[in-house]
């Protein structure tokens, strides 16, 4: 049998750097978060090529003396954890094994002064070997340079992706760090660009808006909520972009948890259960959340590099990002993402800069002396023959117009009191056009209406109707892996619920007594199989509350005013009056805007006016 023997202290850091450095963004990420646990107030950020070539980060915090620095490279050193209490950790490091791993893979030079000191120090350690100290000249704070990483370890190198690769997981690193403390700046260069300037003392929702995307201002809702728990508040802010404002992929959500960038199932799960009504599962939404939780309710202890976290009540943390979500969503429900697609605009605004159109032919038989006051058949529009021989265009196209206007129907009131206007015609069967005080708006008849319904629907207790169980004749006996059935059976309560009913039947099967009625007909094995897959996924069953908001939706579909549907005016304001009153109606059921808004200054630009 081998020897044990204890391993050298070099190879114990390589092996931690397998860890906690797999790539120059996670050397980067533990290098700002330990300046911000020193209580910078300004953090410099230099990288060439990606970090690959070098990463220096330098702050004002409170800076280090030489034999504190000495013992920063040593592993399990931390001045982050004042006593053995771990579950109580503010800190965004406390292992102290970030510096150590970093010099064990690359050359590391530190250099540091504490306020108040006439000097500072240096130290350079080269693949773990101290290769130079002395004093140092820099203003109080810290400087760190890392370079030549995984230089002797090209097994590791070779695994790198491209110096651009390797910048964007820097740039986000440094993004999510600068969201989570707004009252710190940041500065960013890589190689001689400067990519990131954000200032100290900056508002949450301004720093949000400025790292993820300028007009998310303008198209999301604030959150502030509290709730509280048996050990302290839990609080959770940040900025959430409206169902409308929503993107393909879901690399614009930002996640924290007591300041801590995270990337956790849990919470992402929550967001999509926030969402799920309001945006089709191919889109994602934009946001940025804060959630702040007493430490004890909290583990950040089980990922070395610390992106993970479990909670002590997870259904309990769930609950309240959802209903604090859908509860600020409901504040902006009547919104949608104002800003008209900018290629549609650019085409309409070119088609009247466009080039000269070729000379139309007069039509002196049509329109001159004509009398307007005639009846409607000797209206130019109806005079066939010579209309037909303008441009090759056919009299029956010009006889049935894509728009169409009636007598405005007289309201109480100005149009300042209703937000979407009064309306004034119908546009190809399938858009209201609407006067509102401020300018014009343009309504999808079909998918205002499907809102609308679907609103109804919940209102009447419609969910009710759709999860109420059906018992099955015979009982189904679906086969799974054991562990599968064991995540089923902790989920049943949950799913019980929803309408669906499954009891443990043997240690690998479960035993299906009832589903929902509105899922009568599914394939029962496949059905549990997905939902397992959801639960492996999200750490929640979501697939079957999306499933019942599904044929909701399609009963709304159903149900409402179609594309093609010839309109009164009384129904268009109709229609108009209740999107005002009903919640979430600024987006349909799928996240795509119910209605826009071009402002009277954008019609007036498009005229020359302005």
């Amino acid at each position: 049998m081998p020897q044990i023997r204890r391993l050298p202290e070099a190879l114990v850091n390589r092996i931690a750097a397998g860890e906690v450095v797999e790539r120059p963004a996670a050397a980067l990420k533990e290098l700002v978060e330990n300046a911000v646990d020193a209580g910078a107030r300004r953090i410099a950020i230099k990288l060439v090529d990606g970090g690959l070539g070098m990463i220096e980060v330098t702050d004002d915090g409170c800076g280090m003396a030489p034999a504190e620095m000495e013992l920063a490279l040593e592993r399990h050193a931390t001045s982050k954890l004042p006593d053995d209490a771990i579950e109580q950790v503010v800190t965004l490091g406390f292992r102290g094994e970030a510096l150590p791993s970093i010099a064990s893979v690359a050359r590391l030079m530190m250099q540091s002064r504490p306020h108040g000191a006439d000097q500072g120090w240096q130290r350079v350690v080269d693949h773990g070997v101290v290769a130079q100290e002395g004093p140092a000249a820099l203003p109080p704070g810290t400087r760190i340079r890392v370079t030549h990483l995984f230089a002797k370890v090209p097994a590791r190198r070779k695994f790198l992706r491209t110096p651009r690769s390797e910048y964007a997981a820097c740039k986000d690193v440094v993004q999510r760090l600068a969201m989570a403390r707004p009252d710190i700046g940041y500065t960013l260069e890589h190689g001689d660009r400067r990519a990131l300037v954000v200032h100290p003392d900056e508002t949450l929702a301004t720093r949000v808006a400025t790292i993820v995307a300028r007009d998310l201002a303008d198209n999301g809702v604030v959150i502030d909520l509290q709730r509280p728990t048996h050990s302290g508040p839990m609080m959770l802010t940040g900025i959430a972009g409206l169902p409308t404002y929503n993107r393909g992929i879901a690399d614009h959500q930002y996640l924290f948890v007591n300041g801590r960038p995270v990337k956790d199932r849990l919470l992402t799960g929550a967001v999509r259960g926030a969402y799920s009504d309001m945006l089709a599962r191919d889109r994602h939404a934009v946001l940025a959340l804060f959630l702040t939780i007493p430490p004890e309710e909290v583990d950040v202890n089980v990922h070395p590099a610390k992106t993970e976290v479990r909670f002590r009540d997870g259904q309990a943390v769930r609950g309240f990002i959802v209903s604090g979500l859908r509860q600020a969503l409901d504040t902006g429900d009547r919104r949608s993402a104002q800003a008209p697609d900018g290629a549609a605009m650019g085409r309409w605004i070119q088609e009247g800069a466009a080039a000269e159109p070729e000379p139309v032919p007069a039509l002196p038989s049509i329109f001159s002396g004509h009398d307007w006051n005639s009846p409607p058949n000797d209206r130019p529009g109806h005079v066939a023959a010579p209309v037909a021989q303008w441009r090759g265009v056919s009299a029956d196209a010009l006889a049935q117009p894509m728009g169409r206007a009636e007598v405005a129907e007289h309201l109480p009131g100005a149009a300042l009191e209703y937000p979407l206007g009064i309306a004034r015609g119908q546009v190809a069967e399938t858009y209201i056009v609407a006067e509102a005080a401020d300018g014009l708006v343009l309504v999808d008849q079909h998918a205002a209406h499907e809102r609308l319904v679907l609103e109804r629907l919940r209102a009447a207790g419609a969910q009710d109707m759709i999860t109420r169980s059906q018992a099955l004749l015979l009982p189904d006996v679906v086969e799974l892996e054991e562990t599968a059935c064991d995540r089923l059976e902790e989920a049943a309560g949950k799913l019980a619920e929803l309408g669906l009913v499954i009891e443990r039947f043997g240690p690998d099967a479960m035993l299906v007594r009832a589903v929902p009625q509105a899922l009568a007909r599914a394939d029962t094995a496949k059905l549990l199989g997905d939902i397992d897959d959801d639960l492996v996924k999200h750490g929640e069953a979501l697939l079957l509350g999306e499933k019942l908001d599904l044929v909701m939706a399609t009963m709304a579909c159903h149900g409402s005013v179609r594309a093609g549907r010839v309109l009164s005016v009384a129904e268009m304001n109709a229609l108009l009056r209740e999107m005002e009153r009903t919640p979430r109606s600024g987006q349909c059921n799928h996240g795509r805007p119910t209605w826009v808004k071009l402002s009277m200054e954008d019609v007036e630009r498009l005229f020359g006016r302005h």
